[in-house]
């Protein structure tokens, strides 16, 4: 069979790439963007709201990334909380002394033992902060985040129901949501002991209660107040606000972090 040259195997690979890209509706129109005179979006404009009047917080967000570098942006743009959970935070996260020894450690290693690198769930705060997309579907009752990343998802509920006073721990924890004005105010409880809650290794243990505080500031720009009240791992309670960016005219994909996967094979030591 001849050998097929290389400008006509880089036409089949881009007809392949456009089909598939095609079919996983990576380009397909947003509905109803606010548009400037020029025809732009128009991302600083009000916030869309439900029929019932609340802020409308559905479609595709992803955490605001940090300034590039001298080396550029990089094809995975990070949020500084993906690496560090209170890198905005003055003083950064209060650890207790034996927390702090432990991030250090964790550190100094570059995330090796991250249990995300083991494709294990990331929780409920790294749903928030991993690069890739997330999702937030908006219902009466239930308030919904589906995660790219390992095809995931957390449920908080809207229906009037209490957190579990002696929940068995979960990845995700337990969440209920209410409204305080245009606030979406979420409790949660019952975490998983020993989850990292960003790449640097920052501990919440099962004592840990959630807090978060979404508030959609205009059409573009969704923010999350998030305070964690954790004593066994940290000295008082502390608050960090994440900023999620609309993303336009694309859509979550299928990942998994062992699909195709093909490392493991070669790892020595283990």
């Amino acid at each position: 069979m001849p050998r097929m040259s290389i400008g006509r195997l880089m036409v089949v690979v881009a007809i392949a790439m456009s089909a598939s890209l095609h079919a996983q509706w990576l380009n397909y129109p947003t509905r109803g963007v606010p548009r400037t005179l020029d025809g732009k979006p128009d991302l600083s404009a009000p916030a869309p709201r439900t029929a019932d009047g609340k802020p409308d917080f559905s479609g595709v967000w992803q955490l605001e990334a940090r300034p590039c570098g001298p080396e550029g942006c990089g094809d995975y743009p990070a949020g500084a909380e993906f690496l560090n959970f209170g890198a905005k935070l003055p003083g950064g996260l209060p650890y207790q002394d034996w927390a702090a020894a432990l991030v250090k450690e964790r550190t100094a290693q570059l995330g090796r033992d991250d249990p995300v690198g083991f494709c294990k769930p990331g929780g409920a705060l790294r749903i928030l902060t991993f690069p890739p997309y997330r999702k937030f579907l908006q219902l009466p009752d239930l308030f919904v985040i589906l995660s790219e990343r390992d095809v995931t998802y957390r449920q908080i509920f809207m229906d009037g129901r209490s957190l579990p006073v002696d929940p068995t721990p979960t990845f995700n924890g337990y969440s209920i949501g209410a409204w305080n004005g245009d606030t979406l105010v979420v409790t949660s409880n019952g975490f998983r002991d020993g989850t990292w809650i960003d790449r640097n290794g920052s501990p919440m243990s099962d004592a840990a209660k959630l807090t978060e505080r979404f508030r959609r500031v205009n059409y573009g720009r969704l923010d999350i107040d998030v305070t964690l009240d954790d004593p066994k791992v940290y000295t008082r309670p502390w608050t960090v606000t994440l900023t999620q960016r609309l993303v336009l005219d694309t859509d979550l994909l299928d990942y998994h972090c062992t699909d195709n996967e093909r490392d493991s094979k070669h790892m020595v030591g283990k």
